[in-house]
This record gives C-alpha cells, structure tokens and sequence, in this order.
C-alpha cells in the first residue's frame, strides 16, 4: 500500500489546527516555511517525492517523519512505498522511479564501487544503529547449547561465540550436509555480521570471486550463506532450508513469538552501536535537488529525534505506527520485543538491552567516513573486492558516498530554526568524520577507520594483503 501526502494551501493557523487524515493523507501549506529556511536553503526544487523502503522497524524515521507531519513542515509531499526485495528498491532508485530509499548501508558503496549494479549512489544520513540478531532453528540451538556455560541464573551467559556453533557445523558435514544460513543481501550489514561472528568463533563463511565469475560468497565455506528476503526468514527455516539467518527486526522476534527458532546474538553484541541503514539517493538526483536533498534530511532527523527522546518514550506509540499493513505489518508485541528497549532469547529469557534500536542517540544519524571504511574492509576481506586497496583508496571511496556537508547544512537550519540545539550534534568545528578506534566487537579485534589495511591484518579468517580468490 502507498502512503502520500498531498498539499492545499491553507493559513498556517488553520494548518496547526487541522489534524483529521484522510485515508493516509495530511493536508498541509507552504506557509510552513520560516523565512530563515526560505532565505538559507530555498525553496525544494522537487516536492512530490516517492521514497522506497523494506518491511524492517529500521524503516521507522521515514514512516514517522511522515506521520508527524516533517516532510509537509519542509514543503515536501511524500508517498511511501513498500518495496519488494533490496535488488528491487536499489534498481528503482538507479532508473528513478524512486526518489530515494531506506537502504543497506552497502548498497551506495556496493554501486558505487561497481560490485553488482554500477551506479553512483550517496547519503547523507545514518538511520540506525543496530537492530539485527542471528536465529538459529530449534534443533540447532539444543546441539549448541551443550557448549554454552550458564550463569549463576541457569541461563546461557551472553554474548554466545560462534564457536559454540563449531561442533554442530562438524555434525553436518560428517553427515554430508550442508549448514545452510540466511542473510539479506549480498552487501548487506546482516551478511557482514553474520561472517563475522561466525568468522570470530573459527568458521569459514565464503569467499566471492567476481573475477572468475563466482559471486555465491561460498567458496571454502565451512557455513553456507545465502540470500532470503527479511520477512520470509521464518517460514524458510522452519522449512528446513536454512538452519539459521541473520535479519533485522521483527523477524528475530518473530521465530521466538512462532516457537520456531532462538536468537543467539544481537549484532550490539557482535559490534556495540554499529551504524546500520542509511538513506540512499542517487548522485545525479543529488545534484539536480540539492535544496530538497537538505530538507528530506532535516525532516529525517526530527523523526530520528522524536524516536529517541525522553528514554525512547515515545517508542509504544511507534509500535502501534510500524505494526500497520502499510508500515511493516507485523504484530505488535513481536515489534514491541526490541522496539522498547528488550530482546528475547529463547523464549522466556527477555533481557534489557535499551541500545538494540538507536536512531538519533550516539549521533546515530550522522554519516561517518568511518562507517562506510568499514563495510568495504568487510567487503575486501571477503573477496568482493578482489584486489588489494590502499587506505587513500578506502577514503576516497567513502568521501565519494558519504556526505556529511549535506548533513550538516541540515542540522544548522535546523539549530537556526530552534527546533534542534547544537548539543544534539557532533562538534562540526572540529569533526573529521571518523569515530575514535572502536574496540567493543565480539573478538576484541580494535577497528580505526584511518588504517583499513592494518585492519584488515588482523584477522585469521579473511583476505588480507594481496590475497586473491
């Protein structure tokens, strides 16, 4: 189902007055323009838009910027349209049938880079940070748990290794099955993560080899990946297909609510507060609507704002919005499991984790050089790109999609409007788009986004140098 909003020109004390939707739509005025935004930004150049985005909570800025009327606040009339699969959604963007879309962090420098679909692709703002967890089925989860210690509580102590996993694995080839998992997409953060953390615990996930035509990622594979839409998780493990998958929400949720399956990890618990969607346009649409651009992104951020404020207390009433057929159509108390701050185990052993969805604190939706860095060390490392990098190649690569200057431009109309202060952003005196050294991954293992290579060096698993596959 479509969501648009459409636009009358009604005075601006009849506009703040006015709050009856008619089937999905809010009436609005330009009035709602402040002569500051008229005399720093300019009017948007385009304001009919469509923007594409997958049936995951991670959706929720779009959704709640246009349910709290954010687009119509910057002149901006916007439908929303639920999108297929990510191939579908990156190829609507590239032909522009979409204007822009809530996607894979991967995507932009996976197109970019030319790894699949070739097309300039860039954002200029972060959508989350974390959100995924890794599902295993059932019967996969009792084998592993007799290499799990319990806590003093007699449940599993957290976070699981992928080494606990090992054994099943060896278990399955001695059978001379495979061991078969999900992910979303082949640049997706899901796929990353699941490589990594099985990578952590001493598995082999696959190597690609786009030069010798063998893009599977499943070379020398002890675990098999292979892509699965997010909403069909569920249903192709319980049919036996995958064993296990990595996913966004709600549909880790959805196998503890359907006592199919058991999350075994949250990606916060893989890499603490990593970024996650982001919000993709093309260059080309980039630079012909470069004052829309700036005021899709200043109403992204109050959404982002009003997710994360006051405790995240306003998260029950975004659970009621994403559980909608148009949104992301899944029950409420599975999207309620993560979206208010707790994550459920096997099923009864729910714990707090108030970081699993982040959308504005920790500058979640700034888009750090370093971010992007590292989803193409990932993407080196498991073969995507098949020869070696320097670092000056990985900084100009991710300065080519990542635009914090838009970003910017946004968040100081927004301080100049009074509607956002200073304090809700980085310092843009003095930030250079790189977050401190990170150390806080399942392996120890310390990222610096200025220093891929070494990096890189540091793994067992994975290319490195001038490996090739």
């Amino acid at each position: 189902m479509n969501l648009k909003s459409k636009k009358a020109w009604l005075p601006l004390a009849k506009l703040a007055a006015s709050t009856q939707k008619v089937t999905l739509s809010l009436l609005v005025g330009s009035a709602v323009f402040s002569s500051v935004v008229h005399a720093e930004l300019g009017y948007p150049e385009k304001e009919e838009l469509k923007f594409g985005f997958i049936k995951l909570t991670d959706m929720a800025p779009l959704a709640i910027a246009y349910e709290k009327g954010y687009f119509e606040d910057e002149g901006l009339y916007v439908t929303l349209e639920a999108q297929a699969n990510w191939k579908v959604l990156l190829d609507r963007v590239i032909d522009g049938q979409l204007d822009g879309a809530h996607m894979l962090a991967g995507q932009p420098l996976g197109a970019t880079i030319g790894y699949g679909t070739k097309a300039h692709i860039v954002t200029a703002f972060s959508m989350d940070l974390n959100g995924n967890g890794i599902t295993v089925s059932n019967d996969v989860w009792q084998q592993m748990k007799q290499h799990i210690p319990n806590g003093a509580d007699g449940k599993p102590v957290h976070p699981i290794s992928a080494s606990a996993l090992k054994p099943v694995i060896e278990s399955f080839k001695e059978q001379g099955k495979r061991f078969n998992m999900g992910m979303v997409f082949p640049v997706s953060t899901h796929n990353y993560e699941l490589r990594y953390w099985l990578a952590a615990g001493g598995i082999n996930p696959g190597y690609y080899s786009p030069k010798t035509g063998d893009i599977s990622g499943q070379i020398n594979a002890d675990a098999y990946l292979s892509v699965t839409p997010p909403p069909q998780m569920p249903a192709t493990m319980e049919a036996g297909t995958i064993s296990g998958y990595c996913v966004g929400e709600p549909w880790n949720q959805q196998a503890v609510f359907k006592g199919i399956g058991v999350p075994v990890i949250t990606d916060y618990e893989i890499w603490k507060n990593n970024p996650e969607k982001v919000f993709g346009v093309s260059q080309a649409w980039a630079d012909k609507y470069p004052n829309t651009h700036i005021h899709v992104v200043k109403a992204l951020i109050r959404a982002a704002k009003w997710l994360d404020e006051n405790n995240n207390a306003n998260r029950p009433e975004a659970v009621k919005i994403l559980a909608r057929s148009e949104y992301v159509g899944a029950d409420e108390k599975v999207i309620a499991n993560s979206m208010t701050g707790t994550f459920e185990y096997e099923k009864g052993d729910k714990r707090e984790i108030p970081d699993f969805n982040v959308f504005f604190r920790h500058n979640a939706t700034y888009p750090y050089y370093s971010d992007a860095i590292w989803y193409l060390t990932q993407m080196r490392r498991w073969g995507q790109i098949p020869d070696a990098k320097s670092d000056d190649w990985y900084m100009d690569t991710a300065k080519e999609v990542y635009r914090p200057a838009i970003y910017q431009q946004a968040a100081e109309s927004l301080i100049e409007e009074g509607l956002m202060t200073a304090a809700d952003f980085p310092d843009f005196a003095t930030e250079d788009g790189f977050k401190p050294p990170q150390g806080e991954f399942i392996d120890d293992v310390v990222y610096d986004g200025k220093q891929p290579n070494a990096y890189l060096n540091s793994f067992t698993i994975g290319l490195k140098g001038d490996d090739q596959i």
